[in-house]
């Protein structure tokens, strides 16, 4: 059974990893963007499943008798989907990251083949084979697809609140730390890093918290099931920056054999 000790010391691995202080120039930024950029697009997995949990999404219409649960799912939904962008106007936290890659030319091409494949009519899973993504990136989007699809909803709700919004203002506050200098030349990145350590820590974060407590509606079984959920997705997220530490490595060898 995952307890308290299980999940602190897999939260303070991954709010430690050594990955934050080696993003020391832009070409490594852009690495990390080319591989992060994929649990920017899962997030939205986990989102919308527990919007079709508590809210209505189909027709017709029906009223789902929690109206706080759809509440607390609704204001996230909002300003994931159509936050206030950097110039005026609104945009979705993933088109923002897609441009702020644009904008210091980091490699969209394994995440535009990926969508592109979706679009296509591709199954997630499929297409998570078919594009040139890094296996690190694989392995996390599938375990993100799987809680989506297949995990209960406080199973769902606690890799979203856990490793997701009351995760990420720790994690990039780490990155915010770390590359400021690398910040220079990308502002819009910049902006997405602050919005989302302000957003999470002050709305997001308690959102889901609340959401998650009232899915386990102090269940013991549901309970244990959330805490291994939340593990889990902390994990996965560190091999994920394993994964991009590594083609640090791969990057500087090669530059060295040159």
């Amino acid at each position: 059974m995952t307890g308290p000790v299980e999940f602190d010391t897999a939260r303070g691995e991954l709010i430690g990893h050594p990955l934050y202080a080696q993003i020391t120039s832009e070409d490594r930024l852009r690495i990390f963007m080319k591989h992060h950029v994929f649990a920017v697009w899962d997030f939205f997995t986990l989102l919308k499943r527990l919007q079709a949990e508590v809210t209505t999404v189909t027709l017709p219409w029906r009223p789902r008798g929690r109206a706080d649960h759809g509440r607390f799912i609704l204001e996230i939904v909002l300003a994931e989907e159509t936050d206030e962008d950097i110039g005026g106007g609104y945009i979705s936290h993933f088109e923002l990251y897609r441009r702020a890659m644009d904008e210091i030319g980091a490699d969209a091409r394994p995440i535009d083949e990926f969508l592109a494949a979706l679009d296509s009519g591709l199954a997630p899973l499929s297409a998570l084979k078919e594009a040139n993504i890094p296996p690190s990136v694989r392995e996390f989007v599938g375990h993100t697809l799987d809680v989506a699809m297949n995990g209960a909803p406080h199973e769902v709700a606690s890799s979203f609140c856990h490793g997701r919004e009351n995760l990420l203002p720790d994690v990039f506050s780490a990155v915010r730390a770390n590359v400021d200098d690398v910040l220079a030349n990308a502002p819009v990145f910049r902006h997405y890093l602050d919005r989302h350590i302000a957003l999470d820590h002050d709305e997001h974060g308690p959102l889901a918290l609340r959401l998650l407590a009232s899915l386990c509606d102090g269940d013991p079984v549901s309970k244990a099931e959330a805490d291994s959920v939340s593990v889990a997705a902390i994990r996965a997220r560190t091999l994920l920056w394993d994964g991009v530490l590594a083609e640090f490595d791969d990057a500087h060898g090669a530059t060295g054999a040159a």
